[in-house]
């Protein structure tokens, strides 16, 4: 008796999209059980192919089901669009050029009061830790601050896009 496996192939792919399997996961594991069924005949005789044909599909169906519930699907590098959520090359630019343009305005502040606006902008210091580290009273430290930020609004205004 020879077996018609074209029609023992659709059977069995239509089998697995029955139990879920998209058709190209379906060919795919048609294909793999009926390359273990080869293996398999090399050593040993095969008294129901077919049955061997379908079990070994169903098992590797079960197979791949579970291993992609326990490790996460799998995902070809080519179907993957990466994007870049960084800034492009203008953005990096122009924020270089606004560093520049502060820097310049920083230096037409006094050192106290750049010291001052440094403190509590970059390094992050609460007012009375600033009154503090500079033996001044927390109102001077408002007043450093407020100076600072109306020169550097004012030379930065018109400049800053």
């Amino acid at each position: 008796m020879t077996i018609d496996w074209l029609s023992l192939f659709s059977r069995v792919r239509a089998a697995l999209v029955r139990r879920g399997r998209s058709e190209q996961d379906a060919e795919d594991l048609v294909q793999e059980a009926w390359l273990r069924l080869a293996r398999y005949e090399r050593e040993q005789h095969v008294e129901q192919p077919e049955a061997f044909l379908m079990r070994t599909a169903l098992n590797l169906s079960i197979d791949s089901h579970r291993t992609r519930a326990t490790h996460g699907e799998e995902v070809l590098l080519d179907d993957v669009v990466i994007l870049d959520a960084g800034p492009g090359a203008d953005e990096v630019l122009l924020g270089r050029e606004r560093l520049v343009h502060l820097s310049e305005c920083l230096t037409c502040l006094s050192d106290k009061t750049r010291d001052v606006f440094l403190a509590h902008r970059i390094e992050g210091l609460s007012y009375q830790q600033i009154a503090q580290q500079y033996g001044i009273s927390v109102s001077s430290v408002h007043k450093h601050i407020a100076k600072a930020l109306l020169v550097i609004t004012g030379l930065m205004e018109g400049w800053y896009p």
